[in-house]
């Protein structure tokens, strides 16, 4: 079965990445005007969109192998595996990238304005988001694969790498509340 390309459903890639692209411009905004009228509360505020955009980023990870699963299941060519393509897609580009990105930035700016940069429980922290980040960009791979039909590993595989962005997420958890060293 092949796919008519023009019938795409919802917006398109370009309009859903302008409205990514607007949603991080209000973002940095807000920041700015935060900075601006309420400099003693913008600490409160980093911290608060930082974890914001760790729970977005999280739920990409999460979500994008589950994604990977299905995927698997669907005919390549086929409108679902197409479907599932673009949901692949915009999901990488428009929700976790960003999210990534804003989780990176906001906290390296909390780590250097509240612990400057001291403390193991920090750095171990640290080394942990850096996994994560290899994590997401091992996923980023697999979403261009899948985008050109490439081969394509068992969904057995994919419900396994599910679980490491858990794993690191309870490390980071614990490592950011119960500083043990």
């Amino acid at each position: 079965m092949t796919v008519n390309r023009s019938e795409k459903p919802g917006p398109s890639g370009s309009v859903t990445a302008a409205r990514a692209g607007a949603a991080l411009i209000v973002f940095i905004g807000i920041l700015a005007l935060v900075r601006w009228l309420q400099p003693d509360e913008f600490g409160l505020y980093v911290k608060a969109f930082h974890v914001i955009a760790v729970i977005s980023w999280m739920a990409g990870l999460l979500y994008l192998p589950r994604l990977f699963i299905y995927h698997n299941d669907a005919e390549p060519g086929s409108a679902q595996s197409e479907t599932f393509k673009m949901m692949e897609r915009r999901l990488l580009k428009i929700i976790m990238n960003p999210a990534m990105m804003i989780t990176w930035v906001l906290g390296l700016y909390l780590a250097w304005d509240l612990y400057d940069f001291q403390g193991g429980w920090l750095h171990a922290k640290i080394l942990l988001v850096i996994l994560l980040t290899l994590v997401h960009m091992f996923f980023s791979a697999a979403v261009r694969n899948f985008a050109i039909d490439g081969p394509r590993k068992s969904s057995r595989y994919w419900r396994l790498l599910n679980e490491i962005p858990t794993l690191l997420m309870v490390g980071i958890v614990l490592l950011v509340i119960v500083k043990p060293f």
